[in-house]
């Protein structure tokens, strides 16, 4: 017999880390693993529309890496688990340091702020960043309270940089002109 996606023990306003603790839906650690599964969502919206197959793959390595890291912050840092979890590298990092510094030279030089926007697939991918900061600046603040690995900020740092790359880099391959800030100034 199939298991049954609801378990009704959540109907109670309350969720389990792994290992076991019983913690409200609000806390600080279930919004920080909350974020990281919409921004994987929102990789994923990008990848349905990004039409290079060499991009998908890499995208779906940093999807895998949310995972990892979601997996991470579902954790009670004060229990001794007893499974093998997934972890993250610093390889992870320069990966995606790479992949910036290949598309960044292809670029060109940045003069100004760029407004988020253009195609539908550039526009997500925009917001697939600004999740990836929102997420970072959660973890950020978990790691105030509690512990978090400073690998996954380092992670989530590089990763909205690599969004913002991307982002312009598949406005150039469009054709599409980036769409300048000129901030308006009352004389």
């Amino acid at each position: 017999m199939a298991m049954k996606i609801y378990t009704k023990t959540g109907d109670e306003g309350k969720t389990s880390l792994i290992g076991g603790t019983r913690v409200f839906k609000s806390d600080l650690r279930i919004e920080a693993y909350g974020t990281i599964d919409e921004l994987n969502s929102y990789l994923g919206v990008v990848a349905s529309q990004y039409e290079d197959e060499a991009t998908n793959t890499f995208i779906k390595e940093i999807q895998d890496r949310l995972f990892t890291i979601g997996s991470e912050l579902a954790c009670d840092p004060e229990k001794k688990i007893k499974m093998a979890l997934p972890d993250l590298h610093n390889a992870d990092i320069e990966a995606l340091e790479k992949q910036i510094d290949e598309m960044d030279s292809a670029l060109p030089v940045m003069k100004h702020f760029i407004l988020p926007g253009g195609s539908q697939v550039v526009s997500f991918i925009h917001v697939a960043r600004c999740v990836c900061r929102r997420a970072e600046r959660n973890c950020i603040e978990l790691q105030q309270h509690s512990s978090v690995d400073p690998l996954i900020i380092k992670y989530l740092n590089r990763l909205s940089d690599y969004l913002f790359v991307l982002a312009r880099f598949k406005a150039m391959q469009n054709k599409e002109e980036e769409i300048i800030w000129l901030p308006r100034i009352q004389k």
